[in-house]
């Protein structure tokens, strides 16, 4: 091989890396900016198979990902936070959504590329909001793309004479194998995007032929499943039937078209011809040894084939679903609140590496560790209560439950910290880990109150009834508090602020109420003296849950005042 061709395939090589780098860079970058954003539209405009349609085609072309946007859905799927029939409708979208790259590509912007990187390298380096910093670094992925694919393309077409590529390609002439191609190369780099860029070089420089290439896009589709289904794997049953869709979707749609291409590749190559004659104004023209022409009928085709795709299975969603129940049969096995088992149900595996649905994947592990300790809290003043030893080791059990989820949670979360999380999910995280801290201090009172209950049952002490009431009514609004606490934190929402407010007031008064009962009990000798410390020990224990309850209450106040030690936090944690 001549120091010329070794040359070029190093340029080949360099131009790819810095259009994959800038691919990432630039999709990074708009999570970052919008990634919040974007995911609440997700989680509100999706009601209706087309409005999630047309989400899922804005949603990606703003992040330039259909494997960012898919592996989103999965997520969102595997929390509970959205639904099969909506999350068809923003795979179809994301499928179209995703062409919009492929449009950019086709563009000879690459003599522009220079000035657009300096332009994105001066907002990185030189100004001072954090914002405009993020969408700097989308300037500058979109400048470093442009340029990979420029060097690329001017690499392949010095190299596609070479002896070992003309043999390579002369391969590719079966259909099949052509697929397999677009399917290998995209499993890969792990982008249909990227793939369909390669082919858009290729074509531009005549070293594949168009018909090839509508095969290639083909398998191209397919390989655009993998990040969905390798995400799946970590999750539920609903998770991995989401990723089904995905993939189901895509196998049967380049089945379609495959045939169709059988049968009249001729008329696709016309129709394909005629529409990018009316988006091409540089018909069968040479720019600097590229045919722009047939750049733009890559893209094209890429366009067309997902909107066709779209168009036929739009409205046979209904028997994609139903597929995915067929093929991942059987229902998840009901978690109930006071499950022991240490297992963790919506953190862990590839949801770590969703930087968009990290926060709210971990709010939902929060959230159940919440349910547990409210639900273990109840149980405990239950064996106190009624003396019950069976209760009383399910307490502690469940515990064990409890501390093993701040762990893993705890974990969880400093692993996070190291993404590119979005501006805004950054800036809460802190107050996540303050969040499992109070979930697990109601665990630890919990616990001390089961150990309560065992000193009646073993020296057999006994409340009077009054304090059974007083104790009954102050739990009542203990788990009260607690369940607008978690309600708030799980929406987000500041609907329950007063009421918390309210409560803990209640609460305080209430403790003070019942220490001072107490007294006038134990002064008239109408209680145990050891049973009136342990009732007060509880009424105390009880008050401390609520103050914790308010705390996570108040995790989730834009104007919190505990916010701005949140970061400190996270160092803390670190180390």
């Amino acid at each position: 091989m001549s120091a010329e061709y070794s040359t070029a395939i190093l340029n080949v090589i360099a131009g790819l890396g810095m259009f994959l780098y800038g691919m990432k860079l630039m999709g990074d970058g708009l999570q970052k900016v919008a990634g919040d954003k974007m995911r609440g539209i997700l989680e509100t405009l999706t009601k209706t198979r087309f409005s999630a349609l047309i989400v899922g085609i804005i949603f990606t072309g703003i992040i330039q990902s259909s494997n960012a946007a898919t592996v989103m859905v999965v997520s969102f799927v595997n929390a509970g936070l959205m639904n099969l029939s909506q999350a068809i409708g923003v795979i179809f979208g994301a499928n179209i959504g995703t062409t919009v790259t492929g449009q950019l590509l086709s563009l000879d912007m690459s003599k522009y590329a220079p000035v657009i990187l300096l332009v994105g390298v001066i907002m990185v380096m030189f100004m001072q909001h954090p914002m405009v910093k993020k969408f700097g670094e989308v300037i500058v992925g979109f400048g470093i793309l442009f340029i990979g694919m420029g060097t690329m393309s001017s690499a392949v077409g010095t190299i596609k004479d070479a002896p070992l590529v003309t043999s390579t390609l002369g391969q590719l002439s079966n259909p099949f194998l052509c697929v397999f191609f677009g399917f290998a190369v995209t499993s890969i780099l792990q982008s249909s995007s990227a793939t369909v860029g390669i082919l858009i070089a290729l074509c531009g420089q005549g070293v594949v032929d168009i018909h090839h290439v509508f095969f290639m896009i083909l398998g191209c589709n397919i390989g655009a499943c993998i990040s969905a289904v390798l995400t799946s794997l970590s999750g539920n049953k609903m998770a991995k039937r989401a990723a089904c869709l995905h993939l189901s979707f895509n196998v049967l749609g380049s089945i379609l078209m495959f045939i169709v291409l059988i049968l009249g590749s001729n008329g696709v190559e016309h129709l394909l011809h005629i529409m990018t004659e009316h988006t091409c104004t540089q018909p069968d023209q040479m720019v600097n040894g590229v045919n722009v022409f047939l750049q733009r009928e890559v893209a094209n085709t890429h366009t067309m084939f997902k909107v066709v795709q779209v168009a036929v299975f739009f409205f046979l969603s209904p028997l994609l679903i139903k597929l995915s129940y067929i093929l991942i049969p059987g229902e998840d096995q009901e978690e109930e609140a006071t499950s022991t088992a240490p297992e963790l149900a919506y953190i862990g595996g590839h949801n770590v590496y969703n930087p968009t649905t990290a926060v709210p994947t971990g709010i939902c592990e929060i959230v159940r560790m919440g349910n547990i300790a409210q639900e273990n809290m109840e149980k405990a003043m239950d064996a106190l209560l009624n003396k019950d030893e069976n209760l009383i080791a399910e307490v502690y059990q469940t515990e064990i439950t409890i501390d093993y989820l701040n762990t893993e949670i705890t974990d969880y979360l400093v692993q996070i910290n190291t993404l590119s999380l979005p501006v805004a999910d950054r800036k809460m995280l802190g107050g996540l880990f303050h969040v499992v801290n109070d979930i697990e201090r109601i665990g630890d009172h919990a616990e001390n109150i089961a150990d309560f209950a065992k000193t009646c049952i073993d020296q057999e002490l006994s409340f009077s009834a009054d304090a059974e009431k007083e104790l009954k009514e102050m739990l009542k609004d203990t788990c009260e508090i607690l369940s607008l606490a978690l309600n708030m934190f799980s929406h987000n929402s500041e609907e329950h602020l007063q009421e918390i407010l309210d409560l803990e007031n209640e609460i305080d008064g209430m403790e003070r109420q019942l220490q001072n009962n107490h007294i006038v009990r134990l002064t008239s000798d109408k209680c145990q003296a050891h049973a009136g410390m342990i009732f007060t020990d509880v009424v105390s224990g009880l008050e401390r849950i609520a103050d914790h309850s308010t705390n996570i209450a108040f995790s989730i106040l834009k104007d919190d005042p505990e916010a701005d030690k949140n970061q400190e936090h996270i160092e803390e944690v670190l180390g």
